[in-house]
């Protein structure tokens, strides 16, 4: 009887902290957001654009190289003639042995070619690599097409939301939410210095896939369930919902951390989404679940 009764008394006590502060938890995703826009702005004031992109996107010329050699060697040398070059590897995916190395720069072949050939001190040919070259006009329209499509996606589903719920301030609350979880994956991936490719571009448009589940879950669960208290709703929805983002994240980061040999627009599709499952776990579980307890106190709703 008294494990009982001390048992309820401290869910009245946990229940009364989230009633006294879940608007003091608003605060700190959107100082996190101020920031990351703020920062998206300077970067875009600095490099005419809100993401670093590779030469899928922004033109430029790619040479694989067959082989195994050393990257970081490679690399420091042909920065000393080509300030801009990037080099990365292909490696086995049991071995993890390199079987080629890939050099990619924004400067024409003509340039890169002998560049190169000066520090491996032999000359390439069909045998022993192959040269690709992307006009920027193209690769900029490819470019364009990507993000058009992510906006368009992100007003599609913002629709959706609105005609679901049809109530603006919870509508708003899951389309801030991921609106945020993209900015903030967005943000991270320009403070690593990461160069976008298509493959992050479609990350981005699975991300916002992943956020838009967990948010129309706890949306649904407060404002349609109509069983037990609105904090009881929330932590339903919370062990849900957490546990698909834990799920989630056990997927994606020993993909990126432990398996070798996989593609580099793999492991960025990776990277991008472990990002924003962290994100979204900010913004759904303070952000949007605050929003909603904001809004149901002031409705009255129980």
């Amino acid at each position: 009887m008294e494990q009982t009764t001390g048992k309820a008394n401290h869910e009245v006590h946990q229940k009364s902290w989230y009633d006294r502060h879940y608007k003091k938890l608003l605060i700190l995703p959107i100082i996190l957001l101020a920031f990351c826009l703020a920062y998206l702005f300077f970067f875009y004031q600095q490099h005419g654009d809100i993401m670093r992109k590779d030469v899928s996107l922004s033109g430029g010329t790619t040479i694989t190289l067959q082989g195994d050699m050393e990257r970081e060697g490679l690399e420091h040398q042909l920065r000393q003639e080509i300030p801009d070059v990037g080099v990365r590897t292909i490696t086995e995916l049991r071995s993890g042995k390199v079987i080629a190395v890939i050099i990619e720069s924004s400067v024409m072949p003509e340039e890169l070619q002998p560049a190169l050939e000066r520090v491996l001190d032999y000359k390439l040919t069909n045998e022993n690599s192959t040269t690709e070259f992307t006009g920027s006009s193209l690769s900029n329209n490819f470019y364009r097409q990507l993000v058009i499509a992510l906006i368009f996606s992100f007003i599609l589903i913002s629709i959706v939301v609105f005609i679901m719920f049809r109530t603006f301030i919870p509508s708003f609350a899951v389309i801030f939410a991921i609106f945020a979880d993209v900015v903030m994956s967005l943000t991270l991936i320009n403070l690593f210095g990461v160069k976008l490719s298509a493959a992050g571009i479609a990350a981005f448009l699975m991300l916002i896939g992943y956020s838009v589940d967990t948010d129309i879950l706890l949306t649904t669960r407060v404002l349609k369930k109509k069983e037990g208290s609105v904090n009881e709703r929330i932590y339903g929805a919370f062990k849900t919902g957490i546990f698909m983002n834990i799920t989630g994240l056990l997927a994606v980061l020993p993909a990126f951390f432990i398996v070798t040999g996989l593609p580099d627009s793999f492991r960025q599709i990776f990277f991008i989404l472990a990002l924003g499952l962290i994100a979204d776990i900010l913004n759904t579980w303070l952000t949007n679940a605050s929003m909603l307890k904001w809004y149901t106190d002031k409705k009255r709703i129980s």
